[in-house]
């Protein structure tokens, strides 16, 4: 048995391996060909390398060939072991695998056979001790027993019973137990004998098994030896292409080493050359860069100053930000307030709220639109204005510029060389002027010249001439073209040499020609100068643009010269373009050729990169700046550089222009320094003095009423007005001493507005702020103060200059000036101070001085004391510094106001404070709930602010000095909203949520915690704790999740960072439901659209027991207990949720579980599908309805051309009725319902794989519930009688996320199911399904094993996608019956799957023909023809494609005529259905159609045709009906016969041969030449038998018949009908025979029948067959005669019985 089954296991696994095997066959062969095809490739380099090359010799061709010749022969031999090497490859796998897993499943079953008997063994070893054991023992008890009978002790003597018994009992339980062990020992011994005996089968098999390995092993070295010959090969032949290779290489790098070598000599030399550059403009570098490096290191030093101020300025400015911040938010709380009293108003007044609302905020919006809309329209005005302007603008410079161009055409360069006359006069005339010293002198009487450059080019542009000269430039440019024509050296252009003066007999002929090419170049040439036109330098398809040449350095400058010296410098001109270059002088600026010379050599052609120097040589003659250009011209154009002398000058400067002495008690000096800095060549003297001429201070001060001047600019005077003041003073002085040349000392004037405003807001402001302060304890503020200005008189002079105040500065040097200040009466005191010069060049410099001066000895540092934000009943303290500016001791005093005196306080009271020292006093503020009523004025509620006045009584002068502290106070409430909260029932299972939101009523941040919460109480976010912002509101969710069935109450507490408390009171239910899910929360994975993910949980009823003590109970709270038994569950899923819940009603039984599916398949909503589909077939109506309106566009203009000019209408009723015929259109084109859109359409189907391309992903989150109930429920009926109870209800939550498919199928319209349809049982169809990866990364597929039995089939898989790829996959189906088929393929990526829907329907083909096997033609005239129709109709549900075959046509058929002939073989071994055939080679039957498809439940009329062209009775042919090319329907034999005459006779049994001879013979001529009579042909014989039956009872004649017929043609029409007649009746009647009819008539188309019986005679023998001979004619068109042979016998029967 174990024997058949190993082998039924071997053939299944034959079975099962069977396609791979084909496969790996498949493979196999495929690799003998790539092995042949290896093998050849190899062959080919060998054959080559013994050609050798040496194909011109015939003797080594000759060996050539018969290398080849051999190799071939190795070749055929290497395929031959190739084939017999793969064949046995095949077969040993498949023995190979099942013998080494039989061998196996034997050694192992040994194995565990060996393993038992040893353990039985061992067990029977053990169990024989025990008996031993046992018997040793009962021995000894057994004399125990006798000892103590004879001894009378009767209680051991039954205590020894008892063992003796229980060790009987104990041997008997061994011995059995050892027969168990015997038994199973000898079964297992024998099942290791049947295994052994097995293994001996298997040895034989397996030794077999290692000689087929050790052959393979030895092909897989022969394959090895093989392509180590073929490697062998090819590596003799790369090595050959590597010594070409080579040997190229090592040319190429001689020759590279030569261009290089060339190269660096080239190289070298203009290194050379370039050093000598490079060190000059190193050098210049080097000067530039430390130059620019001082101007970084003072910049970035300003920087940081300017970050340190801005740094000061944010830390003040932030408090007060905050500040503003907290009152913006109270006037929002305000504005909020009136909003509800203005709702309240309207609800009394009974109107509608929301509406009030809404038109109020409606016009709000149309005001801020209206106001948009003007601020619009101004700025499109201005707009418009300015392009108007500038338009003007430009048309009036192109007049002026053309005007000014005609003008300065027509003075040409006289104009100029006047104008350079008027220049070199008035030189002169300034040389002969008066020294400096008398125009000093004369300088009240004179008005100063400002040595500006504005007022000097304004005073050149006065002339006229100038003023065009400098304005216009294109006179020079002009000037320029017009130099371009002269040439660089004097030639032939010098001499007016003409070449009509020269001789013929001088120049021949190729002198002319060559002079005339050289004329017109050279004409060309000068067109081209004087056009202006250039040639473009085009180099590798790079236009040269920019400069043709670049100039170290860019400007010629000459700086501070020298009247009367020479100076040169040398410019290096370098060659900037793609290409050989030209570069020659063209001049200079007209008015420096007096002052300039150039001196340049011809460098001739420059490459790119090449350099030349030019020498400019400058000797000045007059003391004046100039400037100019020196002009070049190069192959692509001009280019000019730009050349400036400079003549020595003043350049002086003060190192500041204000100076701030700061604050200081009346009495002291202090003294400051002023840097003159002169960075010019030239000297000159300087002159101090004040703005004012005597007056050197200007002061502000205030009269009191008891005549005390005091300082008070913070109360009535801001800063602005002060410095405007003071810059408006100065400007008055500074017009007193030039008011004629006020423009220089404006700028000087700007100069102090600028810089004084900072110092003062840096250094004073404080000073003032508590100088106010002093005069505000003094006087009362009530009182007014005026701002008066002090005459000289009374002002004493505070600032004033120090020793040196006149002098001479040097070039190039500096000089420091020292001012004073002497502070003498309280206040700000400000002078102005100007620097004049001998140079008329240099315009005065201006600077400033400020200092205040204090009378009281004491000041604060900080007189506003700024506490920031408080918080009730918190404790604040902060240090005052008190500085003292007094000489001597001074007593201090601190008092508070009344009303802050609980709240603030100063300590010490009193204190003494040190000469020019500091003093801290220490601030407490401890701010109580009372401090809003207490405080009064000093405290405004709606912001909070605190502002307190502290005083500091100075004791020995009786004067105070005041400050202020500063604070705004919030409370430190946090407030939670609600108050409490009820959970309600929560089961243990789940957790209930609940919100609060915690508000911060201070404006301070604060931190906050919930402590001591229970176990059973989460809350988040972090856990809890944070901080809360000003007046922010955070939402918080407390998370309650129930431990036990029982009523919760407890309160959580909040406290925040100051250690205050705030309670939240909470309460809730617990249940324990019945029921409990193994999994509350699902989390899918990220799923595709159209695909399947699938979670398992269980659903558990653990209430087994009713106990509350032993464990926990299901049941509400404190309720009852729920009972003990089958509970049931219903998920209620709702409709439009993706996710399926299965099974969705069931009964769990005590202590059991129940298993759960939920599946989630998301998808596009159908609703959005067809609104996407109905927009774009609305897009495409609306594109085609405007395709249509342009074509009637078209033909309306097409129309308009046609129509006469006097019937024409005008344009605007054509227009009119244009635009009135399109809207029609488009109305009448109505977009498609999308309810109207089926799912199987083209364009629903189009939308969803829009929307699936472009679907972002989505997360969406769904509770399902779970009724519970007490009792069994059927799941087709539900749960509908069963009560549950809505707080046992269980949720399950689900989390689906959802996202676009990587792979989407895009044939088809994004079909994801493939429909066969209807397919031919044993047929396959192919088809091809298209799949694009949409995602941006690369996929790797692969595929859901399909059923290897199965009718689909994956012909081609895809194995990867790049993004965007598109590849299509084939699959087949090939059904086996007549059967519905259904499968799924999915396509497996890394994400996400696609599932395939396979379906089709197999279906036997099925047809009914008209005609059954056979279908006769009948008799046919030769050379004429006949047809006959039969129908074929398909009964089957699918479309048949069918063909016609005829076996006269089969290709094979010349194959089977290879064989016997038929004739020679007996009538029942032919097989042969095809007879005789044409003589002209074509078919004597053909059919129409051929081939084509019948439609399901259609038939189909089939034509056959029968054109015989000789005559025979044998034309046969056999018509197959072939289904799909290859499964045979019907068959039908075609007969049919062909006569020359219309007459035959038909019956009976052919004496002739049914298959024609291969030899033509010649016809006899049945017309004798002689008698000219027509002679009969000669007789046919036909045989007729007939078999009489010898009965005892009434005789039966035995019968026969024969058929005479005339056929019905066009040939023979004159013949009506055909005669026939027996002749010899008489002898057939005396032998029996009798003929019915015996003669006649037949028409044409008719067949009559012969009728012929036979009764033996009395006197015939029964033995001996009778044979008799009558003659039948027939005579129609001819006569013919048949010899008919009558046969009879008779046959013996037997009567039947009744």
């Amino acid at each position: 048995m174990e024997d058949n089954e190993i082998s039924h296991r071997d053939e299944e696994e034959q079975k099962s391996l069977l396609p791979f095997m084909e496969k790996e066959e498949k493979g196999d062969k495929a690799d003998e060909f790539s092995n042949v095809e290896e093998y050849w490739e190899a062959y080919k380099p060998e054959e080559e390398l013994a050609g050798g090359g040496k194909r011109e010799n015939e003797d080594s061709s000759e060996g050539a060939g018969d290398k080849s010749d051999s190799s071939m022969e190795s070749l055929g031999h290497n395929l031959d072991d190739i084939k017999n090497m793969q064949a046995m490859k095949y077969t040993d796998r498949l023995r190979v695998l099942a013998l080494q897993r039989n061998i196996k499943e034997l050694n192992d079953i040994a194995k565990e056979k060996e393993l038992e008997a040893q353990k039985a063994r061992d067990q029977q070893r053990s169990c024989q001790l025990r008996i031993r054991t046992l018997t040793k023992q009962l021995e000894c008890v057994d004399i125990e027993v006798k000892t103590e009978e004879e001894a009378g002790n009767v209680a051991a003597v039954s205590r020894l019973r008892a063992m003796r018994r229980r060790l009987q009992a104990e041997l008997e339980r061994e011995k059995d137990f050892e027969l168990k062990i015997a038994l199973t020992l000898k079964e297992n011994t024998l099942e290791i004998w049947h295994i052994e005996t097995e293994q001996g089968k298997c040895e034989i098999l397996h030794e077999q098994m290692k000689k087929d390995e050790e052959e393979l092993e030895m092909q897989y070295q022969e394959r090895a030896k093989v392509r180590i010959w073929n490697e062998k090969t090819a590596a003799l032949q790369a090595e050959k292409k590597q010594r070409s290779r080579a040997k190229k290489e090592e040319e190429a790098q001689k020759e590279y080493e030569k261009r290089l070598k060339k190269i660096h000599e080239d190289a070298k030399r203009n290194h050379e050359k370039a050093v000598c550059f490079l060190r000059k403009s190193m050098a210049r570098v080097h000067e530039k860069n430390a130059k620019e490096e001082a101007k970084t290191r003072e910049h970035m030093e300003r920087r940081i100053q300017a970050v340190l101020s801005l740094k000061n300025s944010i830390t003040s400015n932030r408090e007060k930000l905050q500040a503003f911040q907290a009152s913006n938010k109270a006037m929002a709380l305000e504005a909020k307030k009136q909003e509800m009293k203005r709702r309240e108003e309207i609800l009394a007044e009974g109107g509608n709220v929301a509406k009030e609302i809404i038109l109020r905020e409606r016009l709000l919006e149309h005001e801020k639109e209206k106001q948009a809309s003007r601020e619009q329209q101004k700025s499109r005005k201005i707009e418009i204005v300015s392009r108007i302007l500038q338009e003007k603008a430009s048309i009036r410079k192109q007049k002026k510029s053309q005007s000014c161009a005609k003008e300065v055409e027509g003075g040409g360069k006289r104009e100029r060389s006047v104008l350079w006359r008027m220049r070199t006069w008035q030189y002169l005339e300034k040389i002969c002027s008066p020294p400096a010293g008398a125009a000093s002198q004369v300088l009240p009487q004179k008005s100063w010249r400002c040595p500006s450059a504005c007022s000097s080019a304004a005073g050149e542009s006065s002339d006229p001439i100038a003023h065009y000269v400098l304005r216009d430039r294109g006179e020079d440019e002009k000037e320029r073209d017009k130099v371009l024509v002269e040439p660089e050296f004097p030639g032939l252009w010098s001499q007016e040499f003409d070449l009509q003066k020269v001789s013929k007999e001088e120049m021949d002929a190729k002198q002319l020609a060559t002079r005339g090419v050289k004329n017109e170049s050279f004409e060309k040439k000068m067109e081209d100068l004087q056009t202006g036109t250039f040639h473009k330098q085009t180099v590798s398809g790079r236009e040269c643009k920019g400069g043709s040449f670049y100039s170290k350095p860019r400007c010629i400058h000459f700086k501070d010269f020298d009247v009367g010296q020479i100076y040169k410098k040398k410019i290096t001109l370098i060659n900037a373009s793609y290409s050989v270059n030209y570069c020659r002088l063209v001049g200079i600026s007209e008015w420096l050729k007096d002052f300039i010379s150039i001196h340049l050599d011809p460098p001739g052609k420059m490459s790119a990169g090449m350099s030349c120097e030019v020498v400019v040589t400058f000797k000045p003659m007059i003391n004046e700046t100039l400037k100019g250009e020196v002009m070049f011209m190069a192959q692509t154009g001009p280019f000019s550089v730009p050349l400036k002398c400079t003549a020595k000058r003043c350049i002086l400067a003060l190192d500041k222009e204000l100076i701030d002495f700061g604050s200081h008690v009346v009495g002291e000096t202090i003294s400051q320094t002023i840097s003159l800095t002169n960075s010019g060549a030239l000297g000159t003297r300087f002159k101090v003095q004040t703005a004012g001429g005597d007056s050197s201070t200007c002061r502000a001060t205030a009269k009191p009423p008891g005549g005390m001047v005091t300082q008070h600019f913070s109360d009535c005077v801001p800063e602005k007005q002060i410095s405007s003041s003071s810059v408006t003073s100065v400007l008055e002085k500074k017009e007193q001493i030039c008011p004629e040349h006020d423009e220089g000392l404006s700028s000087c004037a700007a100069q102090v507005e600028q810089r004084s405003q900072p110092s003062l807001g840096s250094s004073s402001t404080e000073l003032l702020g508590q100088d106010s302060l002093n005069s505000r304890s003094d006087l009362n503020t009530d009182k007014a103060h005026h701002l008066v200005e002090l005459s000289p008189e009374e002002t004493p002079a505070e600032i004033m200059l120090g020793k040196v105040t006149e002098g001479e500065i040097g070039p190039f040097s500096s000089v420091k000036l020292q001012v004073m200040f002497v502070p003498a009466v309280p206040g700000e005191v400000r002078a102005e101070f100007v620097i004049v010069f001998d140079n008329s060049d240099c315009k005065p410099l201006c600077f400033g001085a400020i200092g205040v001066s204090a009378d009281v000895p004491i000041w604060v540092l900080n007189p506003n004391v700024d506490l920031k934000i408080c918080m009730y009943d918190r404790l604040y303290q902060d240090s005052v510094v008190i500085q003292s500016r007094a000489k001597t001791t001074q007593c201090l005093k601190f008092e508070v106001c009344k009303e802050l005196s609980k709240h603030m306080e100063l300590l010490p009271k009193t204190s003494y404070i040190q000469a020019q020292s500091s003093f801290s006093v220490q601030l407490r503020f401890l701010p109580r709930h009372s401090l809003p009523e207490d405080a009064g004025s000093y405290f405004d509620e709606e912001t909070r602010v605190l502002e307190v006045p502290v005083t500091i009584l100075i004791v020995d002068k009786g004067k105070k000095v005041n400050f202020t502290v500063h604070a705004i106070v919030t409370t430190s409430d946090l407030e939670i909203s609600p108050a409490q909260i009820d959970f309600g029932y929560c089961t243990i299972y789940e957790a209930v949520q609940a919100k609060v939101t915690l508000t911060n009523k201070s404006i301070l941040p604060q931190e906050f915690g919930f402590v001591g919460l229970p176990e059973f109480v989460e809350i988040q976010p972090n856990d809890g704790l944070g901080i809360l912002l000003p007046l922010e509101s955070l939402t918080l969710d407390i998370i309650f999740k129930a431990n036990k069935a029982k009523e919760y109450s407890f309160e959580l507490t909040c406290k925040s960072e100051i250690n205050r408390q705030f309670k939240l009171s909470c309460k809730a239910v617990g249940v324990h439901p019945p029921l409990e899910l193994s999994h509350s929360l699902v989390q899918f994975a990220a799923t595709a659209l159209n695909s399947v993910s699938t979670a398992t949980l269980y659903v558990m009823n653990s209430h087994v027991s009713a106990n509350p003590f032993t464990h926990a109970v299901p049941r509400i709270g404190h309720g009852e207990i729920a009972p003990v038994g089958p509970t049931s569950f219903e998920f209620c899923v709702p409709g439009d949720c993706p996710v399926t819940i299965t099974p969705s009603v069931g009964t769990v039984l005590p202590g059991k579980k129940s298993l759960i599916q939920v599946s989630f398949r998301p998808a596009l909503p159908d609703q959005l599908i067809r609104e996407e589909a109905a927009r774009r077939l609305g897009r495409a109506a609306a594109a085609g309805a405007e395709t249509q309106k342009s074509k009637e566009d078209e033909k309306r203009e097409g129309n308009k051309l046609h129509v006469s000019m006097s019937r024409q209408q005008p344009s605007r009723e054509l227009g009119s009725h244009g635009g009135s015929e399109h809207p029609t259109a488009l109305d009448s084109s109505e977009q498609p319902e999308s309810e109207e859109l089926k799912p199987d359409s083209d364009a629903y189907l189009a939308a969803q794989a829009f929307l699936m391309r472009s679907f972002r992903g989505r997360f969406e989150k769904y509770i399902i519930p779970c009724f519970v109930a007490s009792g069994h429920t059927d799941e087709k009926k539900g749960s509908g009688k069963l009560r549950c109870s809505p707080h046992n209800t269980l949720c399950l939550e689900l989390h689906c996320p959802a996202v676009a498919p990587a792979v989407v199928v895009t044939s088809d319209n994004g079909r994801n199911s493939v429909n066969f349809g209807d397919v031919a049982v044993g047929h396959r169809m192919m088809k091809q399904i298209t799949v694009q990866n949409i995602s941006p990364e690369k996929l790797d597929l692969r595929f859901s094993v399909l059923n290897p039995h199965g009718p689909f089939l994956l012909v081609r898989a895809v194995r990867n996608l790049e993004p965007g790829e598109e590849k299509t996959l084939i699959i087949s189906f090939c059904p086996n019956g007549n059967k519905w088929c259904f499968e799924m393929l999915d396509i497996q990526t890394a994400k996400s799957n696609l599932t395939l829907s396979l379906m089709g329907q197999g279906v036997i083909p099925s047809i009914v023909c008209s005609v059954g096997e056979v279908l006769d033609m009948g008799y046919v005239i030769a050379r004429d023809k006949v047809t006959s129709t039969f129908k074929v109709e398909n009964t089957s549900t699918l479309t048949l494609r069918y063909s016609i075959q005829l076996d006269s046509l089969s290709p094979t058929r010349h194959k089977d005529q290879q064989k016997i002939p038929s004739f020679i073989m007996s009538s029942l071994q032919r097989t042969e259905l095809v007879g005789t055939q044409n003589y002209s080679g074509l078919s004597v039957f053909s059919v129409f159609p051929t081939e084509g498809e019948i439609v399901a439940g259609k038939s189909e009329d089939f034509t056959v045709t029968f054109s015989p062209d000789h005559e025979s009775l044998y034309y046969s042919d056999r018509l197959k009906i072939m289904l799909f090319g290859k499964e045979l329907a019907h068959v039908i034999h075609l007969k049919g016969a062909a006569r020359d005459h219309p007459m035959f006779v038909e019956g009976g049994i052919p004496l002739d041969v049914p298959i024609e001879s291969l030899a033509v013979v010649s016809p006899v001529p049945w017309q004798g030449a002689e008698k000219g009579e027509l002679q009969e042909p000669p007789a046919k014989s036909i045989l007729l038998v007939l078999e009489y039956m010898d009965r005892e009872d009434s005789p039966v004649p035995a019968v026969t018949e024969l058929k005479v017929g005339a056929i019905q043609t066009a040939q023979f029409a004159s013949k009506k009908s055909t005669e026939f007649s027996f002749d010899d009746l008489p002898l057939l009647k005396q032998k029996g025979f009798s003929v019915e009819p015996a003669k006649g008539t037949v028409e044409p188309g008719q067949v009559k029948i012969l009728g012929v019986s036979w009764v033996p005679p009395a006197d015939s023998a029964a033995s001996d067959p009778l044979l008799v001979t009558a003659l039948l004619t027939l005579k129609g068109d001819i006569k013919e005669c048949y010899q008919v042979l009558f046969m009879a016998k008779v046959v013996s029967a037997h009567a039947p019985t009744k």
